[in-house]
């Protein structure tokens, strides 16, 4: 039994091996490529670094218009964020959208939003500022495990 466990593998390996190494149907085109990579745009971040304000950056070089700030910038829902608090709360999808840091999203993933216990302190937060329309904006942004205990 053990003999065709292993012949039945090697045959499986050798079909999808030779499959796949000897199809011709996937090229890459290196002059589309090149032309590709040589029509972008250069950005000078230095430039926007020193700058007082971020027009220049705004402004399209190919058309001198200015583009609007909200493009830059999306506002976050507070209902949304309550219902991925109440779904996956546990992962901190919520806390993601919210704009979290990243190290605080990976510790309510390995910690399972602290036993659900802050997740489901975070979903109550996010209820209470959904009921009384005051907006999620105090908690956007927060770098903090502990939504709640303020920036």
């Amino acid at each position: 039994m053990k003999k065709r466990i292993v012949l039945a593998s090697m045959l499986f390996v050798s079909v999808c091996s030779n499959s796949f190494a000897n199809s011709s149907e996937y090229f890459a085109d290196d002059f589309a490529i090149e032309r590709t990579i040589n029509s972008g745009e250069v950005i000078d971040f230095t430039a926007i670094e020193n700058s007082q304000s971020t027009s220049a950056f705004l402004t399209s070089s190919s058309n001198n218009t200015a583009m609007p700030t909200t493009a830059l910038v999306a506002e976050r829902n507070a209902t949304v964020a309550f219902v991925l608090a109440w779904f996956v709360g546990f992962l901190g999808v919520h806390r993601f959208y919210m704009g979290t840091a990243t190290l605080t999203g990976v510790g309510y993933i390995l910690t399972l939003g602290g036993c659900g216990i802050v997740a489901f302190v975070d979903w109550i937060v996010l209820l209470i500022a959904l009921v009384n329309q005051e907006g999620i904006s105090k908690y956007e942004d927060n770098p903090k495990f502990f939504m709640w205990s303020g920036k």
